[in-house]
């Protein structure tokens, strides 16, 4: 799914921390959101870095297969990475004294991308293999993933490898993104508005993706239990790297680098806008107070 993306989250600006149900609910109407409008570019990319070739996995045909568990997903996948994220937040800059730091924003985002995983890796091996055509429909992949030798777990092929795709991207977009939008906001003398903060979180989404499409591509081949050249299954991150290197070459470590690129830096505005027009609107309701705006 999020895959976003993980895909793009946000860090919300606030001397005041972001309650946590005020976080889990804007966080995960915001990652519905941009799932499943932008879920055809993440079909495409998924059929690009397939082992068949974009062709036979699909093509152009039928990019919405699938889409089903991502809705499924997305918003219980956004809502744990927010809430854990919004949680590291606060007691990370009590422990450096009340002062902000980028690498506590990283930290959050990296604590809140693996308990997003236990969400997100079944949602997206049951995605994928419909991507490529494996299965037609979502009760027949999640029976034919269930049922192969390693039973349940196959759900969850691949895990390691997006958490060590999610925790190296949240280090590079997150950081980026709370500086382009504090200088931004000083620069104008006030709070950046959802939409500059979405075109923040959009670039500094775009470099993370690409930086990071290698492990998106290893993390790919294995979700979709795929074989090497040889008839072997992949297995491992590093082992996969290498053998796709050594049969594709290093080029193939960034096929569908235009799509998750693309899908990132949409879908990272989508989400941003999405997710600060939703913390406007709740702050609104006064269901949780009142909410301080940060002095320049």
């Amino acid at each position: 799914p999020l895959l976003r993306l993980r895909l793009a989250i946000m860090a919300e600006e606030s001397p005041q921390a972001t309650p946590f149900t005020l976080a889990m609910i804007a966080g995960g109407c915001a990652g519905t959101t941009v799932d499943v409008v932008l879920y055809p570019l993440d079909t495409l990319k998924t059929r690009l870095q397939a082992t068949e070739g974009f062709w036979k996995a699909g093509g152009f045909r039928g990019v919405y297969n699938g889409v089903l568990a991502t809705a499924l997903g997305a918003a219980p996948g956004a809502a744990m990475f927010f809430s854990a994220y919004e949680g590291m937040k606060p007691m990370l800059m009590k422990l450096n004294g009340g002062q902000e730091h980028p690498l506590q924003h990283s930290f959050s985002a990296s604590c809140g991308e693996v308990a997003a995983c236990v969400v997100r890796v079944p949602t997206a091996v049951v995605t994928q293999n419909m991507q490529v055509g494996q299965y037609s429909t979502f009760m027949e992949a999640v029976r034919g993933i269930a049922s192969t030798e390693a039973g349940l777990y196959s759900f969850y092929r691949g895990f390691w490898t997006t958490v060590a795709r999610e925790i190296p991207f949240s280090f590079i977009q997150f950081p980026l993104y709370e500086r382009l939008k504090q200088t931004w906001g000083k620069m104008q003398g006030s709070e950046t508005t959802p939409s500059q903060g979405a075109a923040c979180g959009s670039l500094a989404g775009a470099v993370a993706a690409a930086v990071t499409t290698p492990l998106d591509v290893v993390k790919t081949r294995l979700m979709l239990n795929a074989k090497n050249a040889s008839g072997q299954l992949y297995s491992g991150t590093l082992s996969t790297l290498q053998t796709i290197v050594r049969e594709e070459g290093y080029a193939a470590l960034f096929h569908g680098v235009g799509p998750r690129v693309g899908w990132i830096t949409l879908g990272g505005y989508v989400f941003f806008g999405a997710y600060e027009k939703s913390i406007q609107a709740l702050w609104t309701s006064g269901m949780w107070g009142q909410r301080q705006s940060r002095q320049y």
